[in-house]
C-alpha cells in the first residue's frame, strides 16, 4: 500500500494546539423527546421519561444531548412549528422538568443543547395573532407580509418546502403571508430590528436556565429578499422531482446576505454565557458554501452540519473525502459537524445497505462516524443499529409524507419510539399504543438485549463513543487520507506526535490492505484482523506504537 497522503491542514508537529473549547470534537447524541421515553402512558415521549434515561446516555460516552423542540407548538409540524419560544408544550411535562433534565443531565457530565427556530413561527403564536389584525399594529412588520399582484395572484412564485405556493392569502389585512414550510409556520421579518431584539432575548431566556447550545433550525431560511423577485427554474438534472419546490433555484426565498449579521448577534449573545455553543442547521444546493460563510471565525457560529451524508444514497470513499476537503484545518474556516442519520432523513443503514447485512452496516458506520475529523452527532438508536422503520399508510403523520406519498417515505419511519425492552408491549417505550408504531424488527435490538454485551451493536458504541472521547488526535487532530482503490477508505488521525490509523472496507468483498508495522489495532469490526486481509465492510481502528 502507497504510503502517499492527501494533507487537510496538518498542523506541524512543534507547534502546541491550544486547549479546545468542550464542544470542538464533541460527541452529541440527538434526542427526538417525543419518541424517547414515555413516562405518563400517554403514547407520547416527555421530559421526566427523558431525564430517568439520561443515564442510559451517559453510558455511551459521549459530550453532550441535543434535544429536539419540546415548545408550545400546536405539533403541526411536531414542534418546528414554535407557539411559545419560552414555555414548555404540556404533552412535554412543565418547566421544571426541563429544569430536572438540565440538572440531572449537568450531574452526569452531559451538555445540554437544544433547538431554536429563528425563521418561523407557529401562525398560533401571539406575536402573529397580532400581526395579521391590521397593517399598522406594534407587530404589523413582524412576518412577512406582500400585497397581492394585480390579478390577485401571489406576490412571488415561491415555492413551499411542503409542497404548494409559500403564500397564503389572510382577508384580515387583505395580504399574503410568506411561509417557507406549512402555512401555519409563517415566517418571520427577521429584517426587523425589533424582531432579532426578540430572537436575542429568547436565547438569553434558555441560556440563563443552564443551556450550554444551540441547534439553529433552517438558519439559511431566515431571510428572504424584500423585493421579492421571482426564483429562475432550476435545470434538469434527471433527479426525481417530488415537489413545486425541486423544480426552483431557491435565490429569493433564502440564503439572504444580512444572515451573516444576525448571527454575529447571536455569537455576541453566546460570548456572554460561558462555553455557549451554536451549531446551524444548513440544507439546500449551496449548503456547503453557506456553512462555511455561516462559520467563518472569529464572530460567526462555531459549527454547522448539512445534508451530504444525510441525504446520500450510497457511503463511498469519495463522499467521505469530498465531505473533508470541505472543511481545512484553516484560521479561516469554522468546525464541522457530522451525522448520518436524524429526524428528517432515512436511517443511514437502510440507505447505505441496499437491505442486506444491516448489523456490519451499523457497526462500521458507527466507527467511521466515531473517527471522522469534526462534531459526531448521534441519532437515538443508531447505537442499536436499529433500520429505517416501516410506518403503514394510515399511521402516517409527518406532513411531508402525507403531502408527497408514496414518491417520499417521508420523516417517520426514523420517529418510531425508541425500544427499551423487547419483551414489553411497545417495546418498553410507552405502556399504551405510542404515536407511531414500534416497527417489529426494533424490539430484537432493544436496549435490554444488547446491554452488558461487549460483542452487541450497543457495546461497540459505547466502547467508540468512549474511544473519541479519551484521544486528542480523534477529537480534534488533523485527518490525512491514504491512496486507496475504491472501495477502501484509510485515513490517520494526527495531534502532535499521536497517531491514529482508520480503515475502512465499503463494499462486499475483501480487499488485500492490511494493516501495516508498527501499529497496534483498538477497535476491529465484521472479521477485520490486523494480520489478514481486510473483509467486506470491515472497519479496523489503529493507534501507533
Amino acid at each position: 500500500m502507497s504510503l502517499a497522503t492527501i494533507n487537510h491542514g496538518l498542523a506541524p508537529a512543534a507547534r502546541a494546539a491550544p486547549t479546545a473549547p468542550w464542544w470542538r470534537g464533541a460527541s452529541i447524541y440527538q434526542i427526538y423527546p417525543r419518541s424517547f421515553a414515555d413516562s405518563n402512558a400517554d403514547g407520547i415521549g416527555d421530559l421526566p421519561g427523558l431525564a430517568a434515561r439520561l443515564d442510559y446516555v451517559a453510558e455511551l460516552g459521549v459530550d453532550a444531548i441535543w434535544i429536539s423542540p419540546f415548545f408550545r407548538s400546536p405539533m403541526a409540524d411536531f414542534g418546528y412549528d414554535v407557539a411559545d419560544f419560552c414555555d414548555v408544550d404540556p404533552i412535554f411535562g412543565t418547566m421544571a422538568d426541563f429544569d430536572h433534565v438540565v440538572a440531572r443531565a449537568h450531574a452526569l457530565g452531559l451538555r445540554v443543547i437544544i433547538d431554536q427556530v429563528y425563521s418561523h413561527t407557529s401562525d398560533q403564536h401571539a406575536w402573529f395573532a397580532q400581526s395579521r389584525q391590521s397593517r399598522s399594529n406594534p407587530k404589523a412588520d413582524w412576518y412577512v407580509w406582500a400585497d397581492p399582484k394585480a390579478d390577485g395572484s401571489p406576490p412571488s412564485n415561491w415555492q413551499s418546502v411542503f409542497g404548494g405556493p409559500a403564500w397564503t392569502w389572510d382577508a384580515r389585512r387583505g395580504q399574503y403571508y410568506l411561509h417557507n414550510f406549512l402555512p401555519g409556520q409563517p415566517d418571520l421579518n427577521v429584517h426587523n430590528p425589533a424582531v432579532q431584539d426578540a430572537i436575542m432575548d429568547t436565547m438569553r431566556f434558555w441560556l440563563d436556565r443552564g443551556v450550554d447550545g444551540f441547534r439553529l433550525d433552517a438558519v439559511n431560511f431566515m431571510m428572504h429578499d424584500p423585493s421579492l423577485r421571482d426564483n429562475p427554474p432550476a435545470p434538469d438534472d434527471g433527479r426525481v422531482r417530488t415537489r413545486p419546490f425541486d423544480y426552483q433555484q431557491k435565490l429569493y426565498n433564502q440564503s439572504h446576505p444580512d444572515i451573516v449579521g444576525v448571527l454575529e448577534r447571536l455569537r455576541q449573545v453566546a460570548e456572554g454565557y460561558d462555553a455557549a455553543f451554536l451549531l446551524a442547521e444548513v440544507g439546500g444546493e449551496r449548503a456547503h458554501e453557506e456553512m462555511r460563510l455561516y462559520t467563518e471565525p472569529p464572530a460567526r457560529l462555531h459549527s454547522a452540519y448539512g445534508f451530504m451524508y444525510l441525504y446520500a444514497d450510497a457511503l463511498t470513499p469519495a463522499l467521505v473525502r469530498a465531505a473533508e476537503v470541505l472543511w481545512p484545518d484553516a484560521p479561516d474556516h469554522g468546525w464541522p459537524s457530522w451525522t448520518f442519520s436524524n429526524h428528517d432523513a432515512p436511517r443511514a443503514i437502510s440507505r447505505w445497505s441496499g437491505g442486506r447485512d444491516l448489523d456490519r452496516w451499523a457497526r462500521l458506520t458507527l466507527v467511521l462516524l466515531a473517527t471522522l475529523r469534526g462534531n459526531s452527532i448521534l441519532y437515538q438508536g443508531d447505537e442499536l443499529g436499529l433500520p429505517q422503520a416501516d410506518v403503514p399508510f394510515e399511521r402516517l403523520q409527518d406532513p411531508e409524507a402525507l403531502t408527497n406519498w408514496p414518491l417520499t417515505l417521508g420523516r417517520d419511519g426514523a420517529r418510531t419510539p425508541m425500544p427499551w425492552r423487547a419483551g414489553e408491549p411497545h417495546a418498553g417505550f410507552s405502556p399504551v399504543e405510542p404515536w407511531l408504531p414500534v416497527d417489529p424488527h426494533h424490539f430484537a435490538l432493544a436496549v435490554d438485549q444488547q446491554s452488558g454485551r461487549e460483542d452487541s451493536t450497543l457495546g461497540l458504541a459505547r466502547r467508540v463513543m468512549r474511544m473519541r472521547r479519551s484521544a486528542a488526535a480523534l477529537r480534534t487532530g488533523a485527518i490525512l487520507f491514504h491512496e486507496a482503490a475504491d472501495p477502501l477508505l484509510v485515513f490517520e488521525r494526527r495531534h502532535g506526535a499521536e497517531r491514529w490509523l482508520c480503515a475502512f472496507n465499503l463494499g462486499s468483498a475483501p480487499s488485500d490492505w492490511r494493516l501495516p508495522d508498527g501499529w497496534s489495532v483498538v477497535e476491529a469490526v465484521n472479521g477485520a484482523r490486523a494480520d489478514a486481509p481486510l473483509p467486506g465492510l470491515g472497519a479496523l481502528v489503529a493507534r501507533q506504537r
